[in-house]
C-alpha cells in the first residue's frame, strides 16, 4: 500500500514535469530575464548542496535490511536540508507577483519548468560524482512549488488578492500563511515517501519532519518571502542580496554536518576497540546499533533519541575492556546479574571519559538493570544485545534453536529482564528483515 502511494506521488510529479516542460517549450519563456535569475539561484543552491545522507541515514556505515535501516535520522529531512538556497529560490519564484514594481506574467507551469530545469542542471555534477540526490528530492521540490504557485499566482494575477489584502502587511501575512501550508505539505510528502522507502512508522517520521521545518524550514520560508517582496520593490538585484544569508547558513550547516560525521566515526572507532582486543565478535557493536535503531524507530523514538540510542548501542560493550579475562564470545547476556551490572557500570565510566553526552553514558551503565528501572534506550540495547548474543551471529555459538528460539527465550524473560513491547517490536523488525530475521550489515 505504501509503495503504491509513493509511486502515485512520483507519477503525479512526473506528469507535472512533462506538462510544464512541454507547455514552456511550446509557448516560450515569459520574462526570460527573471526566469534566468531565479533559475541561476536554484542551480547555485543545488551545486552548493552536500550529500549528508551518510551522517543522518546510517549507523556509522551500517545499514539494516531493505526497509529497516538502522538510522538516527530521517532521510527525507536530510535531503531537504542539503539545498535550502535552491528551495528558497524556488519558493520565491513561485510567490513572485511583481518585479521592480511591474507585474509579472509567468504562470504556474513556467514556474515548475524553470525549477525543474534548474534543479536538473544543478544536480548533474553530483550525479557525475556518484552522489546524486534521490528521486524523492525532485518529487518533493516539484509538488511543493506547484502547491505554492497554484495557490498564489491565479489569485494575484486576477487581482482578487490585491483587492482583499492589498500590498501592505496583510500580503506578508498571507504569504507567510501560504508558506506555512506549503511547509506542512512538504513534511507530509517527505514522511510518506520516507515511510514507503524504509517501512518505518509514519507518525514518528512526520513528527521529525515537522520539527525540522521549525528549524531550517523556517529560514527557507522566510527567505523565500523576503526575496519575493524584495524583487517586487527593488528588482532582480534583491536576489543575490537576500540569498547571501541563507547561503552562509548552508555553508555553516555543512561544517556542522562534517563535525557530526567525524564525531560518529570517532565513536564507531572506539566501539571497535572491543573487537580488536578480542573481547567481542567482529561487527557485534554495529549489528546491535543497526538493529537497535530499527527497533527504536518502530517504537516511535524521535531523531535525537535515536542518536542517543545509536551511540549507546555502539558503546554498550566498552566496559569489557576493563576485564582481565574476556567473556566467552563477548556474550554478556548469559552472565550472572551482578557481573553484567559491574561491566555495565564500568562501561558507563569509560563512556563519560570519552566526552559523549550524559544520556549515552546513562544508557550504557544501566543496560543490566531490571527493565522497569531503565530508560527506553537501555531497554532496547539490552534486548537487542541479548538477541545478538543468543543467535551468535558470526560466532557459531548461539542458541541451538536459531533466531526463533532466541526470540522465545527473550519472551520468557519479559517478567524481569526485557520489556515486552520492545521484544515484540524486535520481532516485527526481524519479520520484515528477511529469512531468519538476520539483519545484514554493509561494510562501512
Amino acid at each position: 500500500m505504501r509503495a503504491w502511494a509513493s509511486w502515485t506521488v512520483r507519477g503525479a510529479a512526473g506528469g507535472l514535469i512533462a506538462v510544464a516542460l512541454g507547455h514552456t517549450l511550446w509557448t516560450g519563456l515569459v520574462e526570460p530575464g527573471t526566469a534566468l535569475a531565479f533559475g541561476a539561484l536554484i542551480v547555485i543552491g543545488e551545486l552548493a548542496r552536500r550529500d549528508v545522507g551518510s551522517d543522518t541515514a546510517g549507523t556509522a556505515g551500517t545499514a539494516g535490511t531493505a526497509g529497516t535501516a538502522g538510522t538516527a535520522g530521517t532521510a527525507g529531512t536530510a535531503l531537504h536540508r542539503t539545498a535550502p538556497l535552491g528551495s528558497a529560490g524556488a519558493l520565491a519564484y513561485a510567490l513572485l507577483g511583481q518585479a521592480a514594481g511591474r507585474p509579472t506574467h509567468h504562470g504556474v507551469l513556467q514556474i515548475v519548468a524553470v525549477v525543474v530545469a534548474a534543479a536538473l542542471v544543478g544536480i548533474v555534477p553530483h550525479i557525475a560524482r556518484g552522489r546524486g540526490p534521490a528521486l524523492d528530492h525532485l518529487t518533493r521540490r516539484v509538488l511543493t512549488v506547484t502547491f505554492a504557485a497554484a495557490c498564489f499566482q491565479p489569485l494575484y494575477n486576477s487581482g482578487r488578492l490585491e483587492d482583499r489584502v492589498g500590498q501592505g502587511p496583510y500580503l506578508v501575512l498571507f504569504l507567510l500563511l501560504l508558506l506555512g501550508l506549503t511547509a506542512l505539505c512538504d513534511a507530509v510528502l517527505a514522511a510518506a515517501l520516507a515511510g514507503a522507502r524504509t517501512g518505518w512508522p509514519y507518525g514518528p517520521l512526520l513528527r521529525d519532519e515537522l520539527r525540522a521545518q521549525l528549524g531550517i524550514g523556517s529560514a527557507i520560508c522566510a527567505t523565500g518571502v523576503v526575496m519575493a517582496l524584495g524583487v517586487a520593490g527593488a528588482g532582480l538585484w534583491a536576489v543575490p542580496v537576500f540569498s547571501l544569508p541563507l547561503l552562509l547558513t548552508q555553508l555553516s550547516f555543512h561544517r556542522i554536518a562534517a563535525i557530526r560525521t567525524t564525531y560518529r566515526q570517532t565513536i564507531t572507532s572506539l566501539a571497535r576497540a572491543t573487537e580488536v582486543a578480542g573481547y567481542t565478535r567482529p561487527g557485534h557493536a554495529r549489528r546491535v546499533a543497526a538493529l537497535s535503531c530499527a527497533v527504536g524507530r518502530e517504537l516511535g523514538l524521535s531523531e535525537r533519541e535515536l542518536t542517543v540510542l545509536e551511540y549507546a548501542a555502539l558503546m554498550h560493550d566498552i566496559g569489557q575492556l576493563s576485564l582481565v579475562d574476556p567473556v566467552p564470545a563477548g556474550a554478556t547476556a548469559e552472565l550472572p546479574a551482578a557481573e553484567a551490572r559491574r561491566i555495565a557500570e564500568l562501561g558507563g565510566e569509560v563512556a563519560r571519559q570519552t566526552g559523549v553526552p550524559a544520556e549515552v553514558a546513562v544508557v550504557v551503565e544501566r543496560q543490566a538493570d531490571p527493565y522497569r528501572e531503565q530508560p527506553v534506550a537501555a531497554r532496547i540495547v539490552r534486548t537487542v544485545n541479548a538477541y545478538e548474543d543468543l543467535c551468535g551471529h558470526a560466532g557459531g555459538s548461539g542458541h541451538p534453536g536459531g533466531s526463533l528460539a532466541a526470540l522465545e527465550r527473550l519472551r520468557l524473560g519479559t517478567g524481569h529482564d526485557y520489556q515486552p513491547e520492545v521484544v515484540e517490536c524486535l520481532a516485527r523488525v526481524l519479520a520484515r528483515g528477511g529469512r531468519g530475521g538476520v539483519v545484514p550489515v554493509q561494510a562501512g
